[in-house]
């Protein structure tokens, strides 16, 4: 196996992550929105 034949196989084994998108402002106002009506809910039915 070559070095460029290795590298090649690194670089496509790779499966993505936090690194290669960066973080995006819909997904945060999502995901927070999301926690306030799970905390909302919590604390209606009395669980917390």
């Amino acid at each position: 196996m070559t070095s460029t034949t290795h590298a090649r196989l690194l670089t496509r084994a790779r499966t993505g992550g936090p690194r290669d998108d960066g973080p995006k402002l819909l997904e945060h106002v999502l995901g927070w929105t999301l926690v306030v009506l799970l905390a909302v809910l919590v604390t209606r039915a009395g669980l917390m």
